[in-house]
Parts: structure tokens; C-alpha cells; sequence
């Protein structure tokens, strides 16, 4: 991880992530493959909903937490 700050994956926020949203499509994507979402707290709910309805949503954990997890993929996708 860089030495930068991982800000919100929302549309237009700017402000500090303190949530991973690990996801999948599984359409496009192996059913262990986690794709990542950041979110603030502002945000949270809102980008779980989002996944959750379309059935994406596997894991919601705290950002200080996430490192320490066995995770292939590990940085945010936007």
C-alpha cells in the first residue's frame, strides 16, 4: 500500500476510507476472486446496498483490519 491516504471510492468524495467492501460479479469473476471497494462512513451503507442488491457484496470490514486478511486482491478498485 502507498504512503497516501485511501480516500472513499463514492463518486465525488473525497474524505478518508475507514471501510473495505469486498465484492464480486459472479458473471465476470471466480466465486474466491474479491474485488474491493473503500468507503467512508458517509458512505458505507450506501455502497453496501449498491452490491448487496445486485447479490455482490460478500464482506464488509474495518480498513485497519483488511491488511491482515488473506486477500488476493488487496488494493482498491475503482
Amino acid at each position: 500500500m502507498s504512503d497516501e491516504t485511501p480516500i472513499c471510492s463514492a463518486k465525488g468524495c473525497r474524505v478518508d476510507a475507514v471501510w473495505v467492501l469486498a465484492w464480486n460479479n459472479p458473471k465476470l469473476h471466480t466465486p474466491d476472486r474479491r474485488k474491493t471497494w473503500l468507503a467512508c462512513e458517509e458512505h458505507r451503507e450506501h455502497l453496501s446496498q449498491f452490491l448487496g442488491v445486485r447479490g455482490f457484496l460478500k464482506d464488509v470490514v474495518p480498513l485497519a483490519e483488511w491488511g491482515s486478511s488473506d486477500s488476493s486482491d488487496s488494493a482498491a478498485d475503482r
